[in-house]
Formats: C-alpha cells, structure tokens, sequence
C-alpha cells in the first residue's frame, strides 16, 4: 500500500466515504434461500432489472455470495469497474457500498459485484464482536441514493446471510417444492424469527417464491420404438370360399331300448282250476268213466 492509499485510509476512517446523501430511502430485500439452485440469483436479476426498466426505480443489486452469478447473469449489461472490492469494505470502517456501486447498461440499476474473497472475509468476521451489523452500517449512505436494494445472499446461514437479514427489511425466499427444498425452508424462517426477536424487529417475510415453475418446460416423451409391420386382416368377401371347419365327429349310434322283462312261466299262462283237467293231446284215448 502506497503512502496516499495510507493516508486516504486515514481520512476515510476518520470523516467518512465522503459521498453526500441523497435524499431517497430504499427499501433493502434480501434474497435468500439454505439451498443452492433454487433461483435466487435469477430471482435477484430478473427483479431487479423489472423494477428499473419498467416502472423506473433506481435499484441497487448486492451479490454476498462469492460464486458472483449476479456479475455472470449481467456481464452483457455490466460496465467494467475499478477500486475496492466488497470483502475490502466490509472490513474496513466507515465505508459504504455506494462508494463501489457501479451503473450498468440498463438505465436505473446499480450493482455492487461479488468479491472472491469473500470467503476468507466471513471468516474474518466471525472474530469480530458486532459482526452481524456490519452490511447495516455499510448500506447507511447507498439506502439515501436508492429506492430498491437487492441481496442476492450465498445459500447458507453463515455470517454474510445473517447480516443481510439484519440489514434488510424484507426477505425473499426462492424454492422448489422437493423434500430438501422445503427443509431449507424451514432454517432460514428459524432463523428469521430469531434475528426478529434480537437484532432487527422490523424484518418480515415478503414472500416465498418458485421461479423455476413456470419456465421449466414439460418432459420431452420417450421416443417410440418402430414395430414389424403387421399384415393387415379382412374380413370374407363375396365369392370367397369358407375355410375348411374342424372335422365333424360322427354320433354315436342309437342303442335299442331295453326289452321289457318277461314273466316267470307261472304267471304266463292263465292260472286252471284245480277241479278242471287239462285237455288230452290230440290222439289219446279218453276212458269213459
């Protein structure tokens, strides 16, 4: 560090960024969820550049996490910019985000890009006593030249998460209807209700969002498998002879019925008298008595 960085440290600690504040108060959202690709950088964006280019706010977008999507999603809108980075300031005292705040391409949104390091700077900040108030004294002067500010938040509960809820007003929380999803959902409300009850009573919940519903697109269906043509069935025209039938069994021929049964020889004749002879075979001779 060079002697007039030294002594611009120097003033800056001791009389402030030297920006004047203007005279609007914006409304700081952050966008938060415990899972990681569920929209909340898209969410952040999209917004952002809505409320700017369509009903002609002057937002600021805020990217704590360290990935820097919010920089990848408006590279083509995104002016270069030089100085400080947000890990440098959020250490430093006396120093405010509109001191890096860039203009982009779309008239009326600003952004503040994400800092590599920032992963080293929350473990820095995890030392510090009063760590959570730290992007709350960082906004003081950039909440006078804006009337959004958007925080597009790392998908954790760590130390820069916790300091976007103190500093925000409202929170965003993007997610998707899985079983882990939910289950995210579930922290980040705790830990809302506990930053509510100790360091920022004014925060509330603006809403739960899924941006991937409407964009996602219906599954493609499986692709269908040719089958062997088939010969095609007709049925019988006039003139066409009828197929040969199963062969005919012939029937069994008739039994004859039973014969009736026949009667004993005694009861077949009528029965004689006992006082009554049975009359001579022919030829005999009949004494006379």
């Amino acid at each position: 560090m060079s002697m007039l960085d030294t002594l611009a440290d120097l003033k800056r600690r001791v009389v402030g960024p030297g920006i004047e504040p203007g005279s609007r108060r914006a409304r700081v959202i952050a966008v938060a969820a415990r899972k990681g690709g569920v929209g909340k950088t898209t969410t952040t964006v999209n917004l952002g550049t809505a409320l700017a280019a369509l009903h002609g706010l002057r937002v600021l977008l805020v990217d704590m996490d360290a990935q820097g999507h919010v920089a990848t999603s408006l590279a083509r809108d995104q002016l270069p910019r030089t100085g400080d980075g947000l890990g440098a300031l959020l250490l430093g005292k006396n120093r405010d985000l509109q001191e890096i705040a860039a203009p982009t391409a779309i008239d009326g949104l600003w952004s503040v890009g994400s800092d590599p390091g920032l992963n080293e700077t929350e473990s820095l900040l995890s030392a510090r006593i009063g760590k959570e108030l730290c992007l709350r004294q960082a906004l003081k002067l950039a909440r006078t030249h804006h009337d959004v500010i958007l925080i597009d938040c790392p998908p954790n509960l760590g130390t820069l998460t916790v300091s976007a809820l103190v500093a925000a007003d409202q929170v965003l929380v993007p997610c998707d209807l899985s079983t882990l999803g939910l289950d995210g959902v579930d922290a980040l409300l705790e830990t809302v209700e506990t930053i509510r009850d100790t360091l920022n009573p004014m925060l509330g919940v603006l809403g739960l969002g899924h941006p991937q519903g409407a964009a996602r697109r219906p599954p493609r269906p499986a692709p269908r498998r040719r089958l062997p043509r088939r010969p095609r069935l007709r049925g019988p025209r006039p003139g066409d002879r009828a197929p040969p039938g199963p062969p005919r069994l012939s029937a069994p021929p008739e039994a004859a019925p039973p014969a009736a049964p026949s009667a004993p020889p005694h009861l077949s004749s009528p029965p004689s008298h006992p006082w009554r002879l049975p009359p001579p075979p022919p030829g005999a001779k009949v004494a006379a008595l």
